[in-house]
């Protein structure tokens, strides 16, 4: 039709292109643009993993972006200043508004001191700014100060030095209005410029009293995926109406003291839970008895759970019925356990998983209490929105658990929904399943049920192991508690079982690496985070403190920038207090995973496949322009 071999379809969206590129110079002026982008380093990617609520040491090394920032201070600053002034320029970027006030009390800031201050932040913005555009690094900038801040950091010194003349006028002006703000939108702009990407792999939930706060953080974060554990979505499954997902929740909160999550975070109260166990256990303290309470009434949800859903193979976790209430314990493989427990009020010994009247309302409104928190739907939205089984990102594979495997190393096939499942079938499924449990306005039980399956399902890609809770939770014996995993964690150290799992994923580049969470690797054994000859990464090394015993270490995180691969493993995080007051930092050792032999740049990641076909359709669009098919509007505005 236009003799040209171009469909109509694209003739279509050619003209809809020129809309915004109305003319010859407006085309040629974004394909040189986008050109030069291509070459420029690729931003730093953070990958971080099992934060469990750990508020405290996830907010300082989002803030010290993994050491990173320190890394920078010291290439500019090593000769020039001191450890203890090192210390301090980091520490007042980490936390300037904190540091600032610390620093008033302690003495009288000069405007000396703003202004050495001052030229040395913009100094570090300046080197990470240079793997940047002017222009992508301007909109890093906090809107206020982005022309200053922009201006500041490209003075040039001239023959007269006009510039440079300039530049301090700009500075003297800042410090005479106001030199607090202008530091607090500097530091912002650093930690912006260090991390061009956030990975979270999983489990920002659990033990510690402080995901919602890690949440807040999240919302505001200025690029960012997130790969769901199987603690965020027992939460998840809380928040779209699962009771059990719900009396999960709550028991865990109670068991590791995290209620303020609960009730000062979410606004779900736990007085009618309280008020009921108070009278089932009256000699117990409330919060012992609620735990008391809770604990029960989860065995019995999850067990009427499993008996709607054979397909779950999750029959092995109904215990309740084969316990001994006549002496209180129960037979497991042959043994003989004693129970730790001994006064079981609600629990019918004709029909064990049978609610209570009084439990059966305390669920309903703990589940209403889940479901109706506008904070929480907001959290667990943002969830949804950003995250998901797994990601794809720049020729790696991201996943929170396992890719469940047979004995033989193959690929698992499970039977759910009334299909085989296996690979990465299995996670796409995981992953509509889920959705629809939070999106559909009539709610499928199946899938409800279903949020709980992959939080503790011995197939689930998200577990992969064979949950002991009632054991753990009545068994003082630990010979009882030991999980049997999946044949993945027996395979996942072998280089060709992790490229037929990258392989399945459609990633065959010797490059690609799997970014594994979920399991704490365990330094203290001899346990390594590199497996399979560097083709597959844990980094869950604790940042649970219940975990710190376990593993030696207080976690790892993963920095994947323009030079390679750098896994940094931290020592314990002590307080916010001490790291302003004491300028203590997270101690990391960094071990280099992979180095790249030519430094990576735009055009070989994900944003520059997206960016070299959107210069080819503009070279399209321009060859259309000079063959007169498309007749260029050069008296129209582009679209900004």
């Amino acid at each position: 039709m236009n003799g040209m071999n171009i469909s109509d379809e694209m003739i279509r969206y050619m003209r809809l292109l020129s809309e915004k590129y109305p003319s010859e110079r407006a085309l040629t002026r974004e394909i040189i643009n986008l050109n030069a982008i291509l070459n420029l380093p690729k931003g730093t990617e953070h990958f971080m993993s099992d934060l469990h609520g750990e508020y405290e040491a996830f907010y300082h090394i989002l803030n010290n972006c993994s050491g990173v920032v320190r890394e920078k201070v010291e290439i500019c600053f090593a000769d020039t200043l001191s450890h203890d002034e090192i210390k301090e320029l980091c520490t007042l970027i980490y936390y300037p508004a904190e540091k600032l006030r610390l620093l008033k009390r302690e003495r009288e800031l000069s405007e000396e001191w703003y202004r050495a201050t001052l030229e040395r932040m913009l100094e570090v913005a300046r080197v990470l700014s240079s793997k940047y555009t002017r222009s992508k690094a301007r909109k890093a900038m906090p809107e206020d100060y982005a022309y200053i801040i922009d201006e500041l950091l490209h003075a040039q010194k001239d023959e007269d030095n006009n510039q440079v003349h300039y530049h301090n006028v700009i500075l003297d002006t800042i410090i005479s209005i106001d030199a607090d703000d202008f530091v607090l939108a500097l530091a912002q702009l650093i930690k912006r410029l260090a991390v061009d990407r956030l990975h979270i792999v999983g489990d920002i939930f659990d033990r510690g009293a402080g995901a919602e706060k890690i949440m807040d953080l999240l919302l505001g974060y200025h690029s960012l995926d997130i790969e769901w554990g199987n603690h965020d979505i027992l939460w998840m499954g809380a928040a779209c109406g699962s009771e059990v997902c719900a009396a999960g929740v709550v028991r865990n909160c109670l068991h590791y003291n995290a209620v303020h999550t609960l009730e000062s975070g979410y606004g779900v109260s736990l007085r009618p839970l309280i008020l009921f166990a108070e009278k089932l256990y009256p000699d117990r303290a409330p919060m012992k008895a609620a735990l008391a309470a809770i604990t029960v009434m989860r065995f019995k949800l999850e067990g009427q759970l499993i008996k709607r859903n054979p397909d779950f193979n999750m029959d092995d976790r109904l215990l309740l019925h084969r316990v001994n209430f006549d002496d209180n314990t129960i037979e497991l493989d042959g043994v003989v356990y004693p129970l730790t427990e001994n006064d079981f009020p609600t629990i019918d010994r004709d029909d064990p998983y049978k609610l209570s009247d009084g439990e059966k309302e305390v669920i309903e409104e703990l589940t209403e209490s889940f479901t109706g928190s506008g904070k929480l739907k907001e959290h667990i939205a943002f969830l949804y929105d950003n995250g998901g089984m797994y990601r794809i990102y720049n020729g790696n594979l991201l996943y929170h658990g396992c890719v469940p495997l047979n004995e033989d190393g193959g690929f698992e096939q499970i039977d759910l929904f009334g299909g085989l499942w296996s690979g990465r079938a299995l996670f796409d499924m995981a992953e509509s399943r889920a959705r629809g449990a939070f999106f559909k306005k009539e709610k499928d039980r199946r899938e409800l049920d279903f949020m709980w399956f992959l939080h503790c399902g011995e197939s689930s890609p998200l577990c992969g192991r064979k949950t002991k809770s009632f054991e753990r939770a009545y068994i003082a014996d630990r010979r009882a508690w030991h999980e049997n995993k999946n044949s993945y964690y027996r395979y996942y150290y072998e280089k060709d079982i992790c490229n037929a799992i990258l392989s399945e994923f459609g990633l065959d580049s010797p490059m690609s690496h799997i970014i594994n969470g979920h399991t704490p690797v365990r330094t203290v054994k001899g346990e390594l985070p590199i497996r399979a000859d560097g083709k597959l990464l844990v980094i869950d090394g604790g940042f649970c403190r219940n975990y710190h015993a376990t593993t030696g270490i207080a976690g790892y995180t993963l920095i994947f920038n323009s030079h390679g691969l750098r896994l940094k493993a931290h020592r314990p995080f002590e307080t916010i207090e001490k790291a302003i007051g004491e300028n203590r930092d997270i101690h990391s050792s960094s071990e280099i995973v992979e180095t790249e032999q030519r430094r990576v740049m735009v055009f070989a990641t994900d944003t520059g496949e997206l960016i070299q076909n959107e210069i080819a359709d503009l070279c399209l669009l321009l060859d259309l322009y000079r063959r007169g098919v498309i007749v260029p509007n050069s008296n129209a505005s582009p679209v900004e």
